[in-house]
């Protein structure tokens, strides 16, 4: 591995690849301090377009960790279908790698999947969970994204910002349709998780979503409700478990809102559930 660091105004970020299943897995480190926040991006994007205006605030008196995933930004491919099982195998070799045990995670659509899935398999790495745009079961999606992700060819992006940012970047830059090949068959044949897997996520869990987003408003409070949300905090305190619904809200800039993600994420990780305010 070889490490680089760099220091900003502000806070040291430090880069390297980690070994990670046969690949060279992309990784950042920003700031310092805390449990350590790990950033999962999604599908097609990587740390700078998904997190990249977010990072400055998320590692303010924080140590953040930020990964690209196998395939895209600066990790390299392997042959090997892109699921969120693989993903997060390839996340816990990171963590080992950087002798992490436990973190918050913080994942966006496909990486709300593998945050999702480490959570669910490998509870006791995963402190506080973050998923944002994404669900827990395909019954829960609107199901346009997936039918426009399956169509997708390198023609169709040419000029966009996900294909100079992959060209730029990516250890094989004329492998991008191969890319997007495999995103059309994420987690197929994937069934999506039970209530009962939702309901014993160990981790207090915020839920976040777009109000116009691929996931549909009903299956974001069924998932809070499964999380033990839903109740009147008056009565009852505040959940540990939370949702926050992003106004003017598409999937695809489901972050863009940055003032509202950082309060919405900020205040859960560090803030403890409020108490009942009403008495019984």
């Amino acid at each position: 591995m070889t490490e680089q660091t760099a220091r900003t105004s502000e806070q040291s970020v430090t880069t390297g690849y980690a070994p990670v299943n046969g690949m060279r897995m992309y990784y950042e480190v920003h700031g310092a301090g805390g449990t350590p926040l790990l950033l999962l991006h999604g599908g097609l994007f990587d740390i700078d377009q998904q997190f990249g205006a977010l990072l400055p605030h998320l590692s303010h008196g924080r140590q953040v960790v930020a990964t690209d995933f196998q395939g895209h930004g600066r990790t390299d491919d392997v042959d090997r279908p892109l699921t969120a099982a693989g993903l997060a195998s390839d996340v816990i070799g990171l963590l080992d790698h950087l002798g992490l045990a436990q973190v918050d995670v913080f994942g966006f659509s496909i990486g709300g999947a593998v945050g999702l899935h480490l959570a669910i398999r490998h509870p006791e790495r995963v402190r506080r969970l973050v998923v944002s745009s994404v669900s827990f079961h395909p019954d829960g999606d609107r199901g346009e994204n997936t039918e426009a992700v399956a169509e997708m060819t390198v023609d169709m992006i040419a000029g966009t910002p996900m294909e100079a940012a992959y060209r730029s970047k990516s250890p094989h830059p004329d492998r991008l349709q191969d890319l997007l090949t495999k995103l059309s068959h994420f987690d197929e044949g994937f069934g999506g998780w039970s209530d009962d897997d939702v309901r014993g996520i160990s981790a207090p869990t915020l839920i976040t979503v777009g109000d116009c987003d691929m996931v549909r408003l009903e299956h974001a409070v069924r998932f809070l409700q499964l999380r033990g949300g839903d109740v009147n905090g008056d009565f009852e305190g505040v959940p540990s478990s939370q949702l926050a619904v992003f106004p003017g809200t598409t999937h695809f800039f489901g972050l863009s809102r940055t003032a509202m993600v950082v309060d919405a994420v900020t205040t859960f990780l560090d803030t403890e559930p409020a108490p009942a305010t009403v008495p019984g």
